[in-house]
């Protein structure tokens, strides 16, 4: 009976454990400094759910419910790297190359013609829009591979393992995120720049396509740079990012034409963004932050200056390719607008957007695409095939 009347004397004692903790180590949370009364995934949430769903319309509901689910990756095939046995296992495991596959659904082979490859009618085109392009395959390099499972199917791909020189096998990125590097239709011996470079995604698409003589990269950001360097060190031999071939930089991308105008062949402007399937789904860096307010409002500013500063780094007959991750048709289709008109008005420079439409035919089979775009081409989220946003646009440089 003793034994009991103590037990419950140490009950009543541990529910009121606060009492033997010395005041002094006490430690009452700052809500007010240290959590946001409203999450800056809710303010995220809020904003999509008044400017897209002004935007999208009935589509907008569809659309958010995939871009709070799980997101699909695809996994993009190191070239440099024991690749056979790799690319087999893939597909045991029921995964396929998009790429592949899409030019199989267009009866395209490794015996086709270059000529009917390159869509170009025998001549290797820098910007060509002359054809029938509804009769053909768009210009793609043949050496990009990428698996994804098929719509529907959410198994997750497992972590690359280094092979027997350390190199990784594929890289896990968005698959659409490579459609802006398809679209740039690199050929052999192009000069290639690609203006905000950072994490190292579409840097690897272009370096898999084995056709860039001099890559040039850069991002604003040392420490940015510092994790592509990482990411190349992880995925190419040291014999191919040399500083001829590879040369990787950390200056202002809008003052880009003081170091290098009218040089390279093609550019690729992956600018910065509301990142909107990261905005709904981490606190982390998060644009939506009440103090980063202010930055997420000049957004369109900062990507118009860095497309200008992609258009004057391109040779005239040259190519750039713009992109973003977000459904924001300010970001969007608006920065394009807006750059070709200062392009021609401020510059003397004559830009002409390129019909992307025979592209999203080609990988209508693997993606959703909006329908009805003023200028380029945006991947929606679709639960059955949860890839982007990704919105890509195409400007060829006349003059």
């Amino acid at each position: 009976m003793a034994a009991l009347l103590d037990m419950r004397f140490l009950f009543r004692k541990v529910k009121n454990i606060s009492s033997f903790i010395p005041r002094r180590h006490r430690m009452k949370k700052k809500w007010a400094t240290n959590q946001p009364r409203i999450p800056s995934t809710r303010l995220a949430l809020q904003s999509f759910d008044m400017n897209y769903g002004v935007q999208l319309g009935e589509r907008w509901p569809s659309v958010r419910v995939s871009l709070l689910s799980e997101q699909k990756y695809g996994a993009l095939i190191n070239n440099f790297s024991a690749q056979q046995e790799l690319m087999a296992d893939l597909e045991r495991q029921g995964a396929q190359d998009f790429v592949q596959e899409a030019f199989r659904t267009w009866g395209v082979t490794k015996d086709t013609p270059q000529s009917i490859l390159l869509g170009t009618g025998g001549a290797v085109s820098d910007c060509d829009t002359g054809g029938d392009e509804a009769d053909m395959p768009p210009s793609i390099s043949p050496n990009v591979k990428c698996f994804v499972f098929p719509k529907g199917d959410i198994t997750r791909f497992h972590s690359a393992r280094p092979d027997s020189t350390g190199l990784l096998g594929y890289y896990l990125l968005d698959a659409a995120s490579l459609l802006p590097v398809l679209a740039l239709d690199v050929h052999d011996g192009h000069t290639v720049l690609d203006l905000c470079a950072a994490p190292g995604g579409k840097t690897l698409a272009l370096l898999q396509t084995q056709a860039c003589r001099h890559l040039a990269l850069n991002d604003s950001s040392v420490s940015r740079t510092a994790r592509l360097r990482r990411v190349l060190q992880s995925y190419i031999p040291r014999e191919h990012r040399s500083e001829d071939q590879v040369r990787i930089t950390s200056f202002e991308g809008r003052t880009w034409v003081e170091l290098e105008g009218e040089t390279f062949d093609r550019v690729l402007v992956d600018v910065p963004c509301t990142t909107d399937r990261h905005a709904l789904m981490e606190e982390e860096n998060n644009i939506f932050k009440r103090s980063r307010t202010k930055e997420r409002q000049r957004l369109p500013l900062l990507q118009t200056q860095l497309l200008l500063a992609g258009i004057r780094a391109a040779r005239p007959g040259g190519a750039v390719m713009y992109s973003t991750c977000s459904l924001s048709q300010l970001q969007n289709e608006c920065v394009v607008e807006r750059a070709v008109q200062l392009a021609q008005e401020e510059l003397g420079i004559s830009v002409h957007v390129q019909d992307l439409a025979p592209l999203a035919r080609l990988f209508g089979d693997c993606f959703h695409f909006a329908k009805d775009l003023r200028l380029g081409e945006l991947v929606l989220p679709h639960l059955t095939a949860n890839f982007g946003p990704i919105y890509f646009c195409k400007l060829c440089r006349v003059n």
